[in-house]
């Protein structure tokens, strides 16, 4: 089961999002997505691309020994941790689920990312087109006995949100993380079509914005690139404290 409070959580930024990060927003937040991590050889080498265009990327020799040092620097901070993973391949996810597993942390599958260099190794939004191969993924985590989600983007052509929720749910999944991009009332139909846990991403600044993906059903909402910012977060946290009530889905 997905759980924790207040239901902020801290979205992942690659190359920034590690432990110290989680650490210094748990004053404000929940949850914290660390990541993402490239796990394979295909993915660390996409990685590298993009940071030889100025990107930041997390690059440790071991991604796998990395993900378990982050997660053991979290063990004292009162939040639920998650770590979002990258992988043209299946195996490494499941050496990364039972990591997370083993530290009580949550397993994030990036379907999210868009840089060519991501989708031309077919991780990011090229797994996100390809339904039942992200499906095997999730399987694959889930079969670890981790909890596990994966991060999506709205406004894909060619992906029904709603649908494909429902399907990683049929094979394991336990939480789907929404950028809403522009269409904020997906969350609606994702909601509507699942039992998941919804997070609902985009915009998430104030009350207002808080209280727009409440009523179109989200269970948490997360905070991107203002994640190192107090002012924002402390706003989004006293918006979410109000909005969410005990009875909220699940």
């Amino acid at each position: 089961m997905v759980s924790f409070t207040p239901r902020l959580a801290l979205a992942s930024l690659s190359g920034e999002a590690d432990a110290e990060w989680a650490r210094a927003g748990s004053e404000y937040a929940g949850g914290a997505f660390l990541g993402g991590i490239a796990l394979d050889t295909d993915a660390r080498d996409a990685a590298r691309d993009l940071v030889e265009r100025d990107r930041t990327e997390f690059l440790p020799a071991d991604p796998f020994a990395f993900v378990d040092r982050e997660l053991a620097a979290l063990e004292d901070v009162p939040l639920q941790p998650a770590f979002n993973v990258r992988s043209a391949t299946r195996k490494p996810i499941a050496d990364a689920a039972r990591i997370c597993r083993n530290r009580g942390a949550y397993l994030e599958i990036n379907a999210h990312c868009r840089q060519d260099e991501l989708c031309s190794v077919g991780c990011g939004e090229t797994l996100l087109q390809d339904g039942p191969r992200l499906s095997r993924y999730v399987e694959t985590a889930a079969e670890t006995g981790v909890t596990t989600g994966v991060k999506v983007r709205a406004e894909v052509p060619t992906v029904d949100l709603a649908t494909l929720a429902a399907d990683l749910e049929a094979v394991g999944a336990d939480f789907i993380h929404v950028d809403a991009m522009d269409t904020e009332a997906v969350i609606a139909d994702v909601a509507e079509a699942t039992d998941l846990f919804v997070i609902a991403n985009n915009g998430v600044r104030d009350d207002e914005t808080v209280g727009e993906y409440v009523e179109y059903g989200a269970d948490a909402v997360s905070v991107g690139r203002p994640s190192d910012n107090p002012i924002v977060l402390e706003r989004v946290r006293e918006a979410v404290q109000r909005r969410f009530q005990p009875e909220a889905r699940p």
